[in-house]
């Protein structure tokens, strides 16, 4: 009787501190593993019964105490959530999203509770933290996250480094404008300063794993992977020097209170990887609309043409560019205030009126935490000079903003540009961000978020003469990384042969015309400012300039169709009945490929590719009623397909 007691009181001590639970996805290939081990939390995930993320920490430390150790079971709770949404800013408009969920909930010695919910689809896992409220405690600082993943040894990353704060051009990093590096083991990504969100892993050879976070606003830091550490990337809060080292790097929030989500999205190939929705499926919009935003393309002198074009000329010469092109905007850069004034800047903008183009403006974020000196400066980093000027950019006719600068993911940033979002809102202004973190499902939350940088954009081009010589090899890793979770502002489509305003020398474009039309389907963005010039109007071929007339900035669908990060990449997408499929390859060798194309079987569609000495040429063909298409693409090259 005795041992049969001892056992019973053994068995009850172990369902405590190993309470394990189980969930998957609806169609049960993706699982994933919760329990506490000695009083820690940890979790697995699992797709088709193999491993994909080992036993990896959960839990976090507060001023209040710490929530990683010694903690007790309390209770479990599994439900399902199902929801169909419209959002026309991303890859796809009309999203269904079902997923099954568990709050999983613990407790420390003093009966503080928190839980942690996770939400499983077919190809994707959201969690969070939630945190009840303690007592009398209502308010907490969050100062470390014990959030980790953890992948077999053999695992591979395609990662870009968080760039060191306080240095670069006016001290403005991080910017998010590392590049990405292919195929490394994971064991050699000791980057001290950690990697941006999203990283993109290569697991066993044979399944694909995407991180990131969704759900950053003002109550809560944007976050980033820490170098490999013991077998684990944890989540890390942003470096305490950000911001000249003014403000805490830590999470300020009242109970109870929610973190963001973080996102674990797996796939044996890269297709749910490119077409997943998750950023944006489990967060919700924070206001309504005050008016119809319209997004489309755009065109920008200072791409090209630089500081110099920041005159009334230069600008009036990219209206009528833009009018000619059927573009629905133009960008007027930096200097804008001092060089052109408020009074002929009026001018301008009832100019493109009667154009029919709408004005962007750009703006400096602030004037404290960096040295960056371009102008308008002081005007959007704080509330009363911010709305003083957005009452004026109303009254002006202006249709939005790009807000430069910011440099940093410390919550009081986070604020930063949500006042800014909201306060444009208001006045019924389109946002872009430049300088800046990724977006986290901000196209969602915030109805007049238009678009980020927050990767080696098109300005790197011009300065950077390595960027140029890898720009296919760059351009071939965003659609399955950065711009698989958010919106990218990358500024691009080059047409003249250099990148400067003579376009007779200098820094020569070393990718194809075919390349550049590419990466306008290829990178995703509802709102496009394209790197074209004046002169292109004459010098480019038309056919060239027709497609991009007609190219749309916003899509319905968009499917994988191949490709492997920094070899080469293939997308179709869908806007109303006209399908786009796009490809380039970044390999030095051309590119044979044989697609699948079931979608356009049949139909007669206009292709544009290069030839073996890499120039652009047109044609018109006829898909095969199988929907089988054998293409060749050059080195730093591209092609498009688009059913008439």
């Amino acid at each position: 009787m005795k041992n049969t007691l001892s056992i019973f009181f053994i068995c009850i001590s172990m369902s405590l501190f190993s309470q394990k639970e189980q969930i998957n996805g609806p169609d049960t290939k993706l699982q994933l593993n919760v329990e506490l081990i000695d009083g820690k939390p940890v979790y697995s995930v699992s797709y088709e019964e193999i491993i994909v993320i080992e036993k990896a920490p959960l839990g976090f430390v507060t001023n209040e105490g710490d929530f990683v150790e010694n903690l007790v079971f309390v209770e479990a709770k599994k439900d399902r959530v199902s929801k169909t949404y419209t959002q026309d800013k991303i890859k796809q408009s009309q999203v269904t999203y079902k997923a099954n969920t568990l709050r999983y909930t613990v407790k420390d010695s003093k009966d503080r509770k928190f839980s942690v919910l996770f939400q499983v689809s077919d190809n994707d896992i959201a969690f969070r933290y939630e945190i009840s409220k303690w007592g009398d405690t209502r308010a907490i600082v969050v100062e470390q996250e014990h959030t980790g993943f953890s992948f077999p040894e053999e695992t591979t990353a395609f990662l870009s480094n968080v760039m060191r704060p306080m240095t670069g051009f006016a001290r403005t990093a991080p910017s998010y404008e590392s590049a990405y590096q292919a195929d490394q083991p994971i064991t050699e990504q000791t980057a001290p300063g950690g990697y941006v969100f999203p990283g993109l892993f290569k697991v066993n050879n044979e399944f694909w794993v995407l991180l990131s976070e969704t759900g950053v606003r003002s109550l809560y830091p944007a976050s980033h992977l820490s170098s490999y550490k013991d077998g684990t990337f944890y989540v890390e809060y942003p470096n305490e020097k950000e911001n000249n080292g003014f403000g805490s790097s830590g999470a300020q929030m009242g109970l109870p209170g929610v973190t963001p989500w973080r996102t674990i999205t797996v796939g044996k190939s890269l297709k749910p990887i490119v077409e997943t929705t998750i950023p944006w499926d489990v967060v919700e919009p924070l206001y309504e609309p005050s008016q119809d935003y319209e997004y489309g393309k755009g065109s920008w002198s200072w791409i090209i043409w630089q500081d110099a074009s920041m005159n009334y000329d230069d600008q009036k010469a990219y209206i009528d560019l833009a009018a000619a092109m059927d573009f629905k905007y133009i960008l007027i850069d930096a200097w804008w205030d001092e060089r052109i004034g408020y009074e002929k800047m009026k001018e301008l903008i009832d100019y493109a009126a009667s154009k029919d183009v709408g004005v962007f403006l750009w703006y400096n974020s602030n004037g404290i935490v960096n040295d960056a000196f371009q102008t308008p400066l002081n005007k959007m980093n704080t509330s009363i000079e911010r709305k003083q000027e957005m009452k004026w950019l109303k009254e002006a006719g202006v249709k939005g903003l790009k807000v430069d600068f910011f440099g940093g993911d410390k919550q009081e940033t986070m604020r930063l540009y949500e006042d800014i979002l909201s306060d444009a809102n208001d006045y019924g202004l389109m946002i872009v961000f430049h300088g800046t973190t990724l977006p986290r499902g901000w196209e969602r939350m915030y109805p007049n978020f238009v678009g980020s940088e927050a990767v080696v954009a098109s300005e790197m081009l011009v300065f950077v003469e390595d960027v140029r010589k890898k720009e296919a090899y760059n351009a071939s890793m965003h659609p399955f990384i950065r711009n698989a979770v958010a919106s990218m502002e990358f500024g691009g489509v080059v047409l003249n042969d250099y990148l400067n305003r003579g376009n007779e020398s200098g820094q020569k474009r070393l990718t194809t015309d075919a390349f550049q039309l590419a990466t306008g389907v290829l990178f995703q963005n509802p709102l496009q400012f394209l790197a074209l010039t004046p002169n292109n109007l004459d010098d480019a071929p038309q056919f060239e300039l027709n497609f991009l007339k007609k190219l749309p900035t916003s899509w319905d669908e968009t499917q994988f169709i191949d490709g492997y990060p920094g070899k080469f990449s293939v997308l179709a997408r869908r806007h109303a009945d006209t399908w786009y499929v796009a490809g380039i390859n970044a390999e030095a060798q051309p590119k044979k490929l044989d697609l699948n194309l079931p979608f356009l079987a049949g139909k007669i569609v206009t292709l544009i590719n290069d030839d073996k000495n890499s120039e652009t040429f047109t044609k018109t063909i006829k898909v095969p009623k199988n929907g089988k298409l054998a293409l060749t693409v050059q080195p730093g090259g591209g092609f498009t397909l688009v059913n008439e």
